[in-house]
């Protein structure tokens, strides 16, 4: 790939998030496997074939930025991350427009059960634009998402508070592919201090 060629899809990585049910302690920054969990989420979009990824920093971002190896990622700053993760989608949809990327594959830091396998299943789904493509565990939509470049104005527009995408995903639930990961993925969050156990 030349400097002046751009993937078809790039890794779009939530990571703004300051845990307030974790007492203020931003997601990013959460210890796992010896680095911060957003070098292991990039990691993750990396060894999925991500060749671009973009990271979408708020709570904590200039720790982050110190703390954790982000290499070439493009880091977005969403200075509205307390008003949830709709703002961070906006602002990385926003970061890839005019790129030339033609899809996002929208994944979440606090998310570290889902691997390689299942980000690299959601992504060789993609077919153009139009796509719409979202994990399932046991049939139930899950992330990572996503989202072809047509999509990008009408997800931007409704999305707010922690919301995310997803009222866009239930208007146009009929032309989502989804691709079952539930054999090669875990989806739990860690939203509180009982699931740090999840964290190694």
């Amino acid at each position: 790939m030349t400097d002046n060629e751009q993937p078809a899809v790039a890794g779009l990585l939530l990571a703004a998030g300051g845990g307030r049910r974790l007492g203020g302690r931003p997601k990013a920054l959460l210890p796992h496997r010896g680095r911060p969990l957003v070098e292991y989420a990039v990691g993750v979009l990396r060894a999925a074939g991500c060749t671009r990824v973009h990271v979408v920093l708020g709570a904590a971002s200039d720790a982050v930025r110190e703390r954790a190896e982000l290499g070439d990622c493009v880091l977005v700053e969403n200075p509205d991350w307390t008003e949830g993760m709709g703002s961070s989608l906006r602002a990385g949809l926003g970061s890839l427009a005019g790129t030339g990327t033609r899809g996002a594959l929208v994944s979440l830091v606090d998310q570290p059960g889902i691997g390689p396998e299942a980000v690299r299943r959601v992504l060789g789904a993609f077919r153009d634009e139009s796509s719409l493509v979202s994990a399932a565990y046991d049939g139930v939509r899950g992330h990572p998402v996503l989202l072809g470049s047509a999509h990008w104005a009408g997800v931007v527009a409704t999305a707010t508070g922690d919301r995310g995408a997803r009222a866009y995903l239930k208007a146009h639930e009929e032309t989502i592919t989804l691709v079952e990961c539930g054999d090669v993925a875990r989806p739990y969050d860690i939203d509180t201090a009982a699931d740090l156990v999840h964290l190694q």
